[in-house]
């Protein structure tokens, strides 16, 4: 698979005050493009999970070259042993769930991991506004990541407020709401990676007028990771 691309970029910011690590590449890949045909080409199916669309493998060559580019901000930024990490899912993801069929958890702000030392990633590859990522912090607990220490309160807070966000209009969560405040944001910018740990609560920003398009030429394509 061919590298990085020739104007690739990397901010490294931090988030909230728990100081959250979030590594924003821009110009990841020079094959974008065609990583979304190889995505048109793919079955994508629904899956078990809170992740509201449906999924297909990305290549295994992908997450090779991930591992080959990154390697050093894993180990430099994220103080990780990067030669260690493993891939525990990569996939093509279209989000197709329109905001009236959402279910409660995919309303508001959640985690992939209550592991500290693994890491997620969301790879952009659509050029329409689509929304980008954002991050949030709890109200109640302030609580800006989620781990075995602090799941127990956090999660007796989300089933007390649970009735609240119910009553509200089914929509995806974007910006500060009674629950949660948002801080910090990232567009959804073609070609653009975000890295950040699988604690770290955070939500796709989709907006009212999104469109559920499966079609990933015109969908809201993605290519989102997990390493441990």
């Amino acid at each position: 698979m061919p590298g990085r691309h020739p104007d690739f970029r990397i901010q490294r910011l931090t988030l909230g005050r728990e100081l959250g690590q979030l590594l924003v590449v821009d110009n990841l890949s020079a094959m974008a493009e065609e990583l979304v045909e190889i995505a048109a080409g793919k079955p994508f199916a629904e899956v078990a999970a809170y992740y509201p669309g449906i999924r297909a493998k990305a290549p295994l060559t992908y997450q090779r070259f991930v591992l080959e580019e990154l390697a050093g901000e894993f180990s430099g930024f994220f103080g990780l042993d990067a030669g260690a990490l493993r891939f525990t899912g990569c996939h093509f993801s279209l989000v197709t769930t329109p905001a009236e069929k959402l279910s409660h958890p995919q309303r508001i702000p959640h985690v992939d991991s209550l592991a500290g030392n693994e890491l997620a990633f969301i790879h952009y590859l659509f050029k329409q506004d689509l929304g980008g990522t954002a991050f949030y912090r709890h109200r109640k607990t302030g609580f800006e990541y989620i781990d075995s220490g602090r799941q127990a309160e956090y999660f007796r807070h989300v089933s007390e407020e649970r009735a609240s966000v119910e009553r509200e209009p089914p929509q995806y969560i974007s910006g500060d709401t009674e629950f949660y405040e948002q801080i910090g944001r990232q567009d959804g910018v073609f070609n653009r990676m975000l890295v950040y740990r699988r604690n770290a609560l955070h939500s796709g920003l989709i907006g009212a007028a999104f469109d559920a398009s499966p079609d990933p030429r015109t969908g809201r394509l993605s290519i989102n990771g997990f390493l441990r």
